[in-house]
């Protein structure tokens, strides 16, 4: 009977110690496997090879996969020196899939928490950008994003003047502030076609005061004269004819001069039926 007993404790013993020997081998092969999969390469941190993961998807085009290993980046590692590269990265990736606002809103964000980060010149140049890359290609929609890009567009050219981007950035300004120069001749226009003289008025003044281009300058001119005559406002009719004699182009003085006698003569019958 002892015999037996002790055969039993015997099989028992073997059966747990098969038990805790299986158990510790599954134990090491999961770590073994987690090892291979999940530890970063010697002398490199878990949120640099996510990082450099996210970079490798980039260039695939894999903007998913890549926004998701930054986002684990700033989740998981946010005092990590690859958690700032991550937010401009987050911004690029809005940026590159065409994602305007959204990527405008991203690098303006970073602007205002890494004001001295070594990419600001990028950083600017990218928000300005995104704000460009909102314009509509005609002058007859709202251009007032354009007006947005123009101010960082300065601002980069200003704050780095050695800046690889400050070409593209000037023909960038020009070419926007074209379009903003067409859509106030634009508006003005559609005030006088359609006999709303007095705004159409105030907007050829405007644009004198705003821009300095010698074709604009002499049609805005031609057309404030026009405008104060069909407003019966001869007065101001022969006021601005006289004023604007010297600046305007030889081929618009003769029809400015020509509207400023009608005026003295409308003004004169004026006078006689008061």
């Amino acid at each position: 009977m002892a015999t037996n007993i002790k055969l039993k404790m015997k099989i028992i013993s073997a059966g747990t110690a098969l038990q805790f020997f299986i158990r510790v081998s599954i134990l090491c092969i999961t770590s073994i496997l987690v090892s291979c999969s999940s530890t970063p390469p010697a002398g490199k941190t878990p949120a640099e090879v996510l990082f450099q993961q996210a970079e490798a998807h980039v260039k695939k085009e894999r903007y998913l996969l890549a926004t998701e290993r930054l986002n684990t980046i700033k989740s998981q590692y946010p005092y990590s020196y690859y958690s700032t590269h991550a937010e401009l990265l987050l911004a690029d990736i809005s940026f590159l899939q065409e994602n305007y606002p959204e990527a405008a809103a991203a690098y303006l964000s970073f602007k205002e928490l890494h004001p001295k980060h070594e990419k600001m010149n990028y950083v600017i140049w990218k928000i300005a950008e995104s704000y460009n890359g909102q314009m509509p290609s005609t002058n007859d929609r709202d251009l007032s994003l354009g007006k947005e890009a123009i101010k960082y567009y300065n601002e980069m050219i200003d704050k780095y003047p050695q800046s690889e981007y400050v070409p593209a950035a000037k023909e960038k300004i020009s070419r926007i502030a074209e379009m903003l120069q067409q859509q106030d001749i634009y508006i003005a226009d559609y005030y006088y076609r359609t006999d709303t003289y007095d705004s159409a008025r105030f907007r050829y003044l405007d644009i004198l005061e705003k821009y300095q281009d010698k074709k604009v300058q002499d049609y805005a001119m031609l057309k404030v004269v026009k405008t104060s005559m069909l407003l019966d406002n001869y007065s101001d009719c022969i006021k601005y004819a006289d004023s604007y004699s010297d600046r305007i182009s030889e081929g618009y003085k003769t029809e400015v001069n020509g509207l400023r006698k009608e005026c003295q003569k409308k003004e004169k019958k004026q006078e006689i039926k008061n």
